[in-house]
């Protein structure tokens, strides 16, 4: 990988991440016409993921503070309905995670499996994502003010599902809220906020491979890592904010027409 492939990668990377037509499949589908061995750039993904992570930090700043501080602030344990919202909020985004670390104790070889298995898996999971995105912009609307710890769990599980490459995570969690009948102006904060801690755990457990990757890889030096990792934080940071004002707007639809479409041409081109 040289330093123009690793610039696009990037900015492709950190916009797809919160844009929901799945970061993974355009990924794929790029580093398929780059001629890019998926296997051979760990390090390039495991960094790139990690600048779109620290551009959710950044973007959400107060809200993370908001939540961290009332966790520490002295309330009643005892019950749930004891608790204030910021510790109820952060109890919420646990529960969201159970799904995907079952998925990844239990199913990661299965799924790196799928993951080389080539882009027509790429192209039926786009037209999967297109088909949430068109239900969700139908559903009839019953704004729920908060997010429920059942409806945290439900949109887990297609969080956890969403590691298919083209089926898009933050397309899935947020399609699963409005279908559920959440307000639409939260989910887009919360499906951003609940991907940082698994991202991370994952991130964590690749340390010991990432190094041996970058290593052992002579085409994924420093300088290339560092330029995707730059152009998928910035990206990133300009992607969460408009992602955030498209949701409150409801213009979810447009992006299920450009999955149908990409989705299409995938199967029938790649």
């Amino acid at each position: 990988m040289n330093w123009i492939e690793s610039l696009l990668l990037g900015l492709l990377q950190g916009l797809t991440e919160y844009l929901p037509i799945s970061s993974s499949g355009h990924l794929a589908i790029a580093s398929s016409l780059f001629g890019i061995d998926g296997e051979q750039n760990l390090a390039f993904t495991v960094i790139v993921h990690i600048a779109t992570v620290l551009s959710t930090l950044v973007i959400l700043w107060k809200e993370i503070v908001w939540i961290f501080k009332d966790l520490f602030t002295r309330q009643s344990w005892k019950s749930y309905s004891g608790l204030n919202e910021g510790t109820r909020y952060a109890i919420n985004i646990i529960i969201s995670m159970i799904p995907v670390g079952i998925v990844g104790l239990f199913f990661k070889d299965r799924i790196e499996e799928i993951f080389g298995a080539g882009t027509t898996v790429v192209g039926c999971c786009l037209l999967v994502t297109a088909a949430l995105l068109t239900f969700s912009y139908f559903a009839k609307p019953r704004q729920k003010e908060n997010i429920s710890g059942l409806h945290a769990f439900v949109i887990g599980i297609a969080q956890a599902i969403a590691v298919l490459p083209g089926l898009s995570r933050s397309g899935s969690t947020i399609a699963t809220g409005l279908l559920l009948g959440n307000k639409k102006e939260n989910l887009a904060q919360f499906s951003f906020l609940m991907v940082i801690p698994p991202i991370l755990g994952e991130a964590l457990l690749d340390v010991k491979d990432l190094v041996e990757s970058a290593a052992g890889n002579a085409d994924t030096g420093i300088g290339v890592l560092a330029i995707g990792f730059l152009a998928a934080f910035v990206s990133g940071c300009l992607a969460c904010k408009w992602m955030i004002s498209i949701v409150r707007k409801g213009k979810l639809i447009w992006f299920g027409v450009y999955c149908a479409a990409a989705g299409l041409l995938t199967l029938l081109f790649l």
